[in-house]
């Protein structure tokens, strides 16, 4: 059980950077709206939980935390690129 909520997590943080990347309509304004200063705060908080749960979750959970933080920042780095203000830090 506690493994499909750490999924269940994960993949609701990555949904939400999605929103905020302005990849996928808003589900609460009906909108594709961008706020990137709350994508790079999401993409962070996924990279405080990778580092603060290493060693401790299983092969699934490490995968989909992998998987979903690599798509967020490859997606972040996408947008800024498009504001011209790539980030050479990620």
């Amino acid at each position: 059980m506690s493994e499909q909520m750490f999924l269940q997590f994960v993949l609701g943080l990555a949904h939400s950077g999605m929103v905020q990347l302005g990849k996928v309509m808003n589900p609460v304004t009906q909108k594709v709206e961008r706020d990137l200063d709350a994508a790079k705060a999401t993409i962070d908080l996924l990279m405080l939980l990778r580092d603060k749960t290493k060693g401790n979750l299983s092969k699934a959970e490490q995968e989909v935390l992998a998987s979903s933080l690599s798509s967020l920042q490859l997606n972040y780095v996408d947008e800024m690129q498009k504001n011209g203000q790539a980030e050479t830090k990620r």
